[in-house]
């Protein structure tokens, strides 16, 4: 299982704030993205994700090319929208 966890813009956009996916093994970044999105037809979610930070477990991922970033089953992934204020 890989647990996503959505922030802000993002959990409203999902209607929820996680979501558990099932796996049998590590799926690249790109496709944790694509799974959580088909998880919640109709909704902005896909726009929102484009727009996050992201982190994988306590670490983040950067400007690395989400295709290339591997995620172990049992890794946490959470879409941080960019926030406003100090």
């Amino acid at each position: 299982m890989i647990r996503v966890r959505y922030w802000a813009a993002a959990k409203a956009a999902a209607g929820t704030a996680a979501d558990d996916l099932p796996v049998s093994g590590p799926l690249t970044l790109a496709e944790v993205r694509r799974r959580a999105v088909d998880l919640h037809p109709g909704t902005r979610l896909a726009e929102v994700l484009q727009a996050c930070s992201t982190l994988l477990g306590e670490q983040p991922v950067g400007s690395r090319d989400p295709n290339q970033v591997v995620v172990e089953p049992g890794t946490s992934v959470e879409f941080l929208p960019p926030f406003a204020g100090g």
